[in-house]
C-alpha cells in the first residue's frame, strides 16, 4: 500500500477520532445534578407555574438570559431602544368576558352559573328595560308570535323550540318534522327576528331543568372560552349583532314577575290552542354583559453561539418556557416537566457548547438557542418567531425542539430508557440518519416513533414548537417522552422528574447538534412526509 496514502488515512482517522471525542467530552457537563439545580427554581412555587405573560414566566425569562450571559452567549433580539437583547418581545391580544350578570328586583344571576350567553353582545354599563313575554319567538308565514306585538325598545323572553299540538304535530311544520325554529342553532333566528323588530336584548327559556340544566350550562362555559383565547393578532369583534341570554325558567318566571307553574301554563295553552298568547305578560330585568379587551405582554428568549467558518448557518435548539399557571382553585401548576425539562435541556446544552468554544473547538455554523413562550397558549412564540426570525430562515438548517423528557409513559413503566423522536425523516433523510447514528454511538436509547406515524391520532408533531419551524420546509426533531398522568395538573413536580433518565436524552440531543454544526455539508430538505 501506499505509504503517503496510508498516512493520510491515519490522519484522517485520528481527525475523526479526536473530533468524536472532543464531542463526547463536553457531553460530560451534561449531569442529572446540573439538570435538577435549574429547574428547581424554573420550577419553584414562587414562579407560580410561569403562565405566558405573568411576572412568574418573566422571572423565568429573566433566569435563563441570567445563565446565557453568564457563559458568553450573544444577545439575538433587538430592544426597542435598537440595543441587543435577550428578549424577543410580541404581544398577544385577548377579548373576555368581563362582569355579566343579570338583575331582577335587586337579586344578580351570575353568568355560566345561572344562565348562560349564546353569541356575543357588549353591555359595559348596567342597562333596565321592560320586558314581555313573546311566547315561542317564532315569525312565519303559517305561524307567528308578533301579530300586534310592539317590541321596540323593550326585551323580550321567548320559550325554546316551536309549538307543537297533542298529535304531535308542529304548528309551523303541520308535520311531525321540526323546523328551523327548534334545534341548537335555532336561538340565532328567534333573535333576529327580535333584534329586526326593535327588541333590546333577548332572553330564551331552555328547557332544561335540574341537573342536565347544570350540565348544560357548564358545557357552554368551556364551549365559549374560544371566544376569549388569545390570538397573535388584534381581536376584532362584532359584540353587538346576534345574542341570546339563556335562562331557567325560574329565573323567567322572575323576570316576567310570575311564578314558574304560571309561566310554564302560557307554553302549554299555546300548545294546545294552537294559538299565540292571547294576554301580554310583562316585567323589567336589567343586565351587564362587558366585554374586556386585553394586551398580554410576552417575549421568547434568544441566545446566540457564533460559528466559524460556517456562521451565516443557523441550528435552532427550542423549549418553551411558560406553562398554565395558577388552577382556578389556586393550586400552582409547576410544568416542571412541561416545559421545564425542556427549558433546562437548553441550558446545559448551551453549557456543553460554550466550554468547547472556550477551549478552541467551537461549532463552525451558529447555534440559537431559542426559549419561547406562548406555547400553551397555541403555539404563539414559535409562530412570532416564524414570521419574526431573528436569522433568515432560509439559513435555519434545522430545529431540534425537546418538550417533556422529564418523566415516563404508562407504555414505557418499565424501560425508561427511551425517548419519542417526532418528524426527524420528515424533510431531512440526512438528520434522521444522523439523529439514528448519535443514538447509537453515544446513547443508546430505544428510539420510539409511534408518534411519528401520520395516522396517530394523538397528532403531537402538530402540537409543539417545532411545527411553526417545519411548516416553514426548516427540518425538524422533536424530542418527547409522552404525556402522564400530571399533564397540566399541580402534580407535575420537580420530586417526580427521573434526572438520570433525561440527562442521556440531552446528550442525545447535544451529539445530534454537534454533528449538525460541525459537518462539512449543511442537511438537505429531500423529502415531504405528512
Amino acid at each position: 500500500m501506499n505509504r503517503n496514502l496510508l498516512a493520510g488515512m491515519f490522519l484522517s482517522f485520528t481527525t475523526l477520532a479526536f473530533a468524536q471525542d472532543d464531542a463526547a467530552k463536553y457531553a460530560e457537563s451534561i449531569t442529572p445534578a446540573d439538570l435538577k439545580k435549574h429547574l428547581v427554581i424554573i420550577a419553584s412555587d414562587s414562579l407560580e407555574g410561569r403562565d405566558t405573560g405573568s411576572p412568574g414566566q418573566k422571572k423565568a425569562a429573566e433566569y435563563v438570559s441570567g445563565f446565557y450571559k453568564q457563559y458568553g452567549l450573544a444577545p439575538a433580539a433587538t430592544a426597542p431602544d435598537s440595543s441587543k437583547s435577550y428578549l424577543q418581545k410580541y404581544n398577544l391580544y385577548k377579548r373576555s368576558w368581563g362582569e355579566v350578570y343579570v338583575k331582577v328586583g335587586g337579586k344578580k344571576y351570575e353568568f355560566n352559573k345561572d344562565f348562560y350567553v349564546n353569541g356575543l353582545l357588549n353591555v359595559p354599563q348596567e342597562s333596565s328595560s321592560e320586558v314581555i313575554l313573546v311566547g315561542y319567538g317564532i315569525d312565519d308565514p303559517s305561524y307567528t308570535d308578533y301579530n300586534n306585538l310592539d317590541v321596540k325598545g323593550k326585551s323580550v323572553v321567548m320559550f325554546e323550540g316551536e309549538p307543537r299540538s297533542a298529535d304531535g304535530k308542529y304548528l309551523v311544520s303541520g308535520t311531525t318534522e321540526k323546523t328551523k325554529w327548534s334545534g341548537p342553532v335555532s336561538w340565532q333566528a328567534k333573535a333576529r327576528v327580535a333584534l329586526d323588530r326593535g327588541a333590546t336584548y333577548i332572553f330564551i327559556i331552555t328547557e332544561k331543568t335540574g341537573e342536565d340544566l347544570d350540565k348544560e350550562i357548564r358545557q357552554r362555559a368551556v364551549m365559549a372560552r374560544r371566544f376569549s383565547a388569545p390570538t397573535l393578532k388584534p381581536v376584532v369583534e362584532a359584540p353587538n349583532s346576534v345574542a341570546a341570554f339563556a335562562v331557567s325558567p325560574g329565573i323567567a318566571a322572575q323576570i316576567m314577575n310570575t311564578s314558574t307553574n304560571k309561566l310554564l301554563k302560557e307554553k302549554a295553552s299555546i300548545d294546545k290552542s294552537g294559538k299565540p298568547l292571547l294576554k301580554q305578560m310583562t316585567g323589567n330585568v336589567a343586565v351587564k354583559a362587558e366585554r374586556k379587551s386585553e394586551t398580554m405582554e410576552t417575549e421568547n428568549v434568544a441566545a446566540f453561539m457564533e460559528g466559524s467558518d460556517k456562521k451565516d448557518e443557523v441550528l435552532v435548539i427550542s423549549a418553551h418556557l411558560d406553562h398554565i399557571g395558577i388552577s382556578e382553585n389556586g393550586e400552582i401548576n409547576n410544568g416542571a416537566d412541561d416545559d421545564g425539562s425542556g427549558t433546562v435541556s437548553l441550558l446545559e446544552i448551551a453549557e456543553a457548547f460554550s466550554k468547547a468554544k472556550a477551549d478552541g473547538k467551537g461549532p463552525r455554523r451558529s447555534i440559537l438557542f431559542l426559549n419561547v413562550t406562548g406555547e400553551e397558549k397555541g403555539l404563539f412564540g414559535s409562530e412570532y418567531y416564524s414570521e419574526n426570525p431573528l436569522f433568515p430562515l432560509k439559513n435555519t438548517i434545522a430545529d431540534l425542539n425537546i418538550d417533556m423528557i422529564g418523566r415516563v409513559d404508562q407504555a414505557h413503566a418499565n424501560d425508561h430508557k427511551y425517548v419519542y423522536l417526532i418528524g426527524s425523516d420528515k424533510l431531512s433523510s440526512k438528520l434522521h440518519a444522523i439523529s439514528e447514528e448519535a443514538n447509537k454511538k453515544y446513547v443508546n436509547y430505544k428510539l420510539d416513533y409511534t408518534f411519528n406515524d401520520p395516522k396517530d391520532p394523538n397528532r403531537f408533531y402538530y402540537r409543539s414548537d417545532h411545527y411553526n419551524f417545519a411548516k416553514m420546509g426548516v427540518p425538524v426533531i422533536f424530542y418527547f417522552t409522552g404525556v402522564h398522568e400530571d399533564y397540566h395538573k399541580p402534580g407535575d413536580d420537580v420530586e417526580k422528574i427521573l434526572f438520570d433518565k433525561q440527562a442521556p436524552i440531552v446528550k442525545l440531543v447535544f451529539h445530534t447538534a454537534w454533528e449538525l454544526v460541525n459537518r462539512e455539508e449543511r442537511i438537505e430538505v429531500d423529502s415531504n412526509k405528512e
